[in-house]
């Protein structure tokens, strides 16, 4: 018998449409290395790049493109990077966190804790990664370190990103 998460797995849609954000003040398409990973990432695993966008760390202007994305259904997931520190300008994820219907803590739990054991130590105290939904639309904020990216992507998001719109979709 199937453990219960390897059947959700086994009933999980075959790809998920997703929106690309980089959140940066000084990035172009040229210089994104870590947008440029996830997306790379993302289509090595089936996934679908339904767009793409660099839009500047401005609490409004996130929010925005957040919105815009949930209302879209052709958007399943909405990926960001960037301006998930402390600093002053960092605006992500208080912009993430004041859309969500519902969140999911153990995203930034797992990632600050692998961050911590496998890349950066106490430093990970920093991270304010975040993830959940939406309504329907799946949501994770990771930093704009193509390491961090790495790191979410292959140990978090890629394993589960099919499994969270199962669950989604779910009746």
């Amino acid at each position: 018998m199937l453990r219960s998460v390897d059947e959700h797995r086994s009933q999980a849609p075959d790809t998920v449409r997703c929106k690309v954000i980089t959140v940066s003040d000084t990035r172009t398409p040229d210089t994104d290395t870590s947008g440029s990973l996830m997306k790379t990432l993302l289509e090595e695993q089936g996934y679908i790049i339904h767009s793409y966008q660099i839009v500047q760390d401005d609490y409004e202007d996130i929010r925005r493109l957040l919105s815009e994305a949930a209302a879209d259904l052709s958007v399943e997931a909405v990926l960001l990077t960037g301006g998930t520190g402390i600093a002053p300008r960092d605006t992500t994820y208080e912009a993430v966190r004041s859309l969500l219907s519902k969140e999911l803590p153990g995203f930034g739990e797992i990632f600050r804790y692998l961050s911590f054991t496998e890349d950066i130590g106490s430093a990970a105290i920093l991270s304010r990664a975040i993830a959940g939904t939406i309504g329907n639309t799946a949501v994770f904020s990771m930093p704009g370190s193509k390491g961090a990216v790495k790191l979410a992507m292959q140990r978090i998001i890629l394993p589960e990103l099919r499994h969270v719109m199962r669950e989604i979709y779910k009746k």
